[in-house]
């Protein structure tokens, strides 16, 4: 008799998982909870997460189903609490589960899986390439002319760049969550990673053009952050001229002043590089 009941339950149970199955669908065509995109890569990453909705929106839907339907279909009415017949695996049943599971985790791993990284991948080819170093907690940057800054990540739009990555500590991580690309920061390694930003954009355009430690590396690891701002690559070239420009001045001593590490000879007079050598006369 319960072997009946429980039978004639997967008829609702199936109309609801077909409504359900309809409802999840139209809402992920409908909706998206994904932040904007500012990269090539963005868009690959963005497109494997909603097929990977698309492909659960069935199975939360029949667990959802299957739910509902114990709600209202096998609440208890007073009968008393004790354990029921035992009952038995219906070999189709686990048999046809086993292989559609089976053959959506491979088509998975193989698309988005294999076929997504090898998109996001690309050609191991650059327009520029900029270090990036990680450190307790901080970010500095070396640009392609050897420009070093530490208050901004400037990168130029529409270019392909590659992002040398490293760390002088502890392990850290590199992600720019507008991008949707991060590798780790390894000590005594360096990672690479490739984006390519489409259009300009600061932080406060969107709060996610940011680089982001993503691997807890201390006290001070959710601070660990650098704005990001995308600029047109003639502007970029300017800036990378103009910061290298800083770096030259700030690194050479005034008038008088002896080079940073050296230390002028005793009784050398001001301005002096070296001290008066006596005639032998």
């Amino acid at each position: 008799m319960l072997g009946g009941f429980v039978r004639r339950s997967w008829i609702p149970v199936g109309i609801l998982w077909l409504a359900y199955t309809v409802l999840l669908m139209w809402a992920i065509s409908q909706f998206s909870w994904l932040p904007a995109e500012w990269s090539t890569e963005a868009g690959v990453v963005d497109e494997a997460m909603v097929l990977l909705q698309y492909l659960g929106a069935p199975v939360m839907a029949l667990v959802v189903a299957v739910m509902t339907w114990a709600v209202i279909g096998w609440r208890s009415a007073g009968a008393t609490r004790e354990d029921g017949p035992p009952q038995r695996d219906n070999r189709t049943v686990v048999t046809t589960w086993l292989i559609i599971t089976s053959a959506l985790a491979i088509f998975v791993v193989i698309n988005p899986g294999f076929v997504g990284l090898a998109e996001i991948r690309g050609e191991q080819s650059a327009d520029y390439v900029i270090a990036m170093h990680a450190q307790q907690f901080q970010w500095s940057v070396t640009y392609p002319n050897g420009a070093e800054g530490a208050d901004e990540l400037v990168i130029p739009s529409e270019a392909r760049v590659r992002y040398d990555v490293n760390s002088k500590d502890v392990t850290h991580s590199f992600w720019i969550p507008a991008f949707r690309i991060k590798i780790d920061a390894v000590p005594g390694l360096v990672t690479q990673a490739y984006a390519t930003a489409e259009r300009e954009g600061t932080r406060d355009d969107d709060v996610n053009l940011r680089v982001q430690c993503a691997e807890l590396c201390g006290a001070g690891h959710a601070n660990m952050a650098l704005p990001v701002r995308v600029v047109s690559e003639a502007e970029f070239n300017q800036y990378i001229e103009e910061l290298l420009e800083e770096n030259e001045q700030k690194n050479t001593p005034p008038p008088g002043e002896a080079p940073p590490g050296e230390t002028p000879p005793e009784g050398a007079p001001p301005g002096d590089e070296s001290p008066d050598v006596p005639s032998d006369g």
